[in-house]
């Protein structure tokens, strides 16, 4: 006997199952935003004091 999720169970089954997908979606970027940020801010910051320095050393 084949069994299938079709009906009105089935679609409850995939959108349960594609609101956890999006659900991590949203939670692995938004880790990757928080944890990715300070690799690229902090170079940028030493950039800036260099350029800033070199300001100050021409006046």
């Amino acid at each position: 006997m084949e069994h299938s999720f079709g009906g009105p169970i089935g679609t409850l089954i995939a959108g349960l199952g594609m609101g956890a997908f999006y659900a991590a979606l949203i939670w692995i970027n938004t880790l990757l935003g928080v944890f990715l940020t300070p690799f690229f801010i902090v170079p940028l910051t030493w950039v800036q004091d260099a350029i800033q320095a070199k300001k100050a050393a021409r006046s």
